[in-house]
């Protein structure tokens, strides 16, 4: 969900500590998993906090949303992404199993995540972390999956008008972003 409109940034903590979060709760820890329950929880808490949880851009892949940033991290842990982990700056937190399943190394920070942050995490447990994978698979197959190009980002007023958010909040939230830009500079 990075978006410069938006000024919202890739948060490399809170998405190492709630994939460490959601690890310890579910059964199933693969890949494709930890992904659909981020982005559940990364929708929601958007549409309904105005920002998402971890910032991630997510791009539209054949089996659902992916997040691009924490992919390219369990790539580099696997072995076979754009970085080399050779200080163990991720290794640290997890490990890769059999391709694609996550174990980790660490317990999660909860410092590191917001009361909503955890909220909506359990949520998107709850709701999904026992689904199979087809379900939850067609389940990502929503509004804004739907209207992004392959291998390319769904953009942050789908993500929301799949939540129901009028244009009239996506206009502020655009607005608020650009305010936040001036006076940081």
């Amino acid at each position: 969900m990075i978006n410069n409109d938006l000024n919202i940034h890739f948060n490399e903590d809170k998405t190492i500590n709630a994939v460490l979060y959601i690890v310890s709760k579910i059964d199933r820890k693969d890949f494709h998993k930890i992904f659909k329950l981020l982005y559940f929880a990364d929708r929601n808490h958007f549409a309904d906090y105005g920002r998402p949880i971890t910032g991630d851009n997510y791009i539209k892949m054949e089996d659902g949303p992916v997040p691009s940033n924490l992919y390219d991290i369990f790539k580099t842990i696997r072995g076979n992404g754009y970085y080399k982990d050779t200080d163990g700056k991720f290794s640290k937190f997890f490990s890769v199993e059999h391709y694609c399943f996550i174990k980790a190394n660490l317990e999660p920070n909860l410092n590191q995540l917001s009361k909503t942050d955890l909220r909506y995490l359990d949520m998107s447990i709850d709701e999904n972390g026992t689904l199979d994978y087809p379900t939850i698979r067609d389940k990502s197959h929503d509004f804004a999956w739907n209207n992004a190009i392959m291998g390319r980002g769904l953009s942050f007023e789908n993500i929301l008008r799949e939540k129901g958010i009028e244009d009239e909040y996506i206009h502020y939230l655009k607005d608020r972003a650009e305010t936040k830009k001036i006076f940081d500079k």
